[in-house]
């Protein structure tokens, strides 16, 4: 466990902490513990004002010549605004942490004793047993439900089957291991989540893994990752976060290495290979009356750091907000995700739209982009074309009266309609 003096200034707010995934800056991770953790946080800078000193190192990375924190984000943060509260994210903020540092007795530390780690598996190791109490906002906070998730998404680890270890049996019993060997924390991190393991033509649910394409086809594109990864073709600094992973296996895809649409099982068809103990099936579920405008299903979409705002109102629509209390903020969010999937797919797929373009137009175009691409059918097509028809329930026109009409008022059947039929596009939209 090596410990060295590192300068405040050489220290990086973590902007993947697992408190909030990706975030697109520093300043954002800063603004982020403050929106949420101010209380704690206000806390957290008095003790160290009064005490003039953190009493738990804080846990770093290196990365070039800077270090990043992976435990110790909120120390880390006061120390740099008590040294420079203009950095704060509002003047009320900035006036408390310069009072709080006219408290502070004698010379402000420009260094801080961190302990120092290069092993990624070690990091997540430390991580995953130190986050067990608050003290009220002076000690570490514990992960809730969803910070956990974002940690097994974000690694691998603590997802209940170790990935690296069932591709490796796979290509071992294929004969096609390389001679080196893979580094299997890389291999986790890079297939953490399911829209990333799919396209590798496999999924893991419930303790199972399944293959969703042609076993051969999906063991050589396992081949080639464990190739790449073995020989240090690709490195853990190139897939740290969701737009590095999409880059790899976009490159992958593009050489023809993955497997493809017609490679892909039936359902029924689909061959399990798992350690799991298989359970008899129960009776099957009753139904049940879908409450949010987003049904509770996983769409297999990742959340790079560009898209946090989409990801919030996503978890509103999705897990928060009922069709039945809330159709009018419902109605109004709807609108608005729909423009920010738009625009994240026109800036990434680089579809030329005119400034005079309005909601029906942009999408129309977006719509043509993606079947073109074959990555939306003739049906789904027409849904969009038709957009413009302000005859029609699923419309701009309805969306818009929905945001400013006074006396258009919207109900659950036809929120839940209107998603049932942009849903398709919204998510293409969102994973581009």
């Amino acid at each position: 466990m090596p410990i060295r003096k590192i300068n405040l200034n050489d220290l990086q707010i973590n902007k993947a902490n697992d408190r909030h995934g990706e975030l697109e800056s520093e300043a954002m991770a800063i603004a982020w513990l403050f929106s949420h953790r101010e209380a704690h946080m206000r806390n957290l800078a008095k003790d160290i004002a009064a005490k003039g000193r953190i009493f738990e190192i804080p846990l770093v990375v290196p990365e070039g010549r800077k270090f990043t924190v992976f435990d110790g984000n909120r120390r880390i943060t006061c120390l740099k605004l008590l040294n420079e509260p203009r950095r704060a994210p509002t003047a009320e903020l900035q006036a408390f942490f310069a009072a709080q540092r006219a408290l502070i007795a004698g010379t402000f530390p420009d260094q801080v004793e961190c302990q120092v780690e290069s092993n990624p598996d070690r990091v997540d190791e430390i991580l995953f047993r130190r986050h067990t109490g608050t003290q009220n906002g002076v000690g570490q906070l514990t992960w809730d439900d969803r910070m956990k998730a974002t940690f097994v998404g974000r690694t691998g680890q603590g997802g209940g089957m170790n990935v690296a270890d069932e591709i490796e049996t796979l290509l071992k019993e294929a004969g096609k291991l390389p001679k080196k060997r893979i580094p299997r924390s890389t291999m986790n991190r890079l297939l953490s989540a399911e829209p990333f393991r799919n396209r590798l033509g496999f999924s893991v649910s419930k303790g199972r893994f399944e293959f969703t394409h042609d076993e051969a086809t999906s063991v050589e594109a396992m081949a080639r990752v464990a190739n790449d990864l073995s020989e240090k073709k690709l490195v853990l600094g190139q897939i740290w976060d969701v737009d590095g992973k999409r880059a790899y296996l976009d490159g992958l895809e593009r050489e023809g290495v993955l497997p493809t649409a017609h490679h892909s099982l039936p359902a029924k068809m689909s061959g399990a290979k798992s350690t799991a103990s298989k359970v008899k099936p129960g009776k099957p579920p009753k139904p049940t009356l879908r409450k949010t405008l987003i049904p509770h299903v996983e769409y297999s979409l990742t959340w790079p750091g560009r898209l946090q705002r989409h990801h919030h109102i996503w978890e509103e629509l999705q897990f928060h907000l009922e069709l039945g209390k809330h159709p009018n903020a419902i109605s109004v969010l709807f609108r608005v995700l729909l423009e920010l999937a738009m625009e994240n797919y026109i800036t990434q797929a680089q579809v030329p739209i005119n400034d005079q373009d309005k909601l029906a137009a942009r999408l129309e175009k977006i719509g043509k982009h993606l079947a073109s691409a074959g990555k939306l059918d003739q049906k789904q097509l027409g849904v969009l074309t038709k957009f413009k028809q302000s005859d029609k329930l699923v419309s701009a026109d309805t969306l818009n009266r929905y945001v400013h009409s006074p006396n258009f008022a919207p109900s659950p059947e036809h929120l839940a309609s209107m998603w049932d039929s942009l849903a398709d596009v919204i998510v293409l939209c969102l994973r581009a």
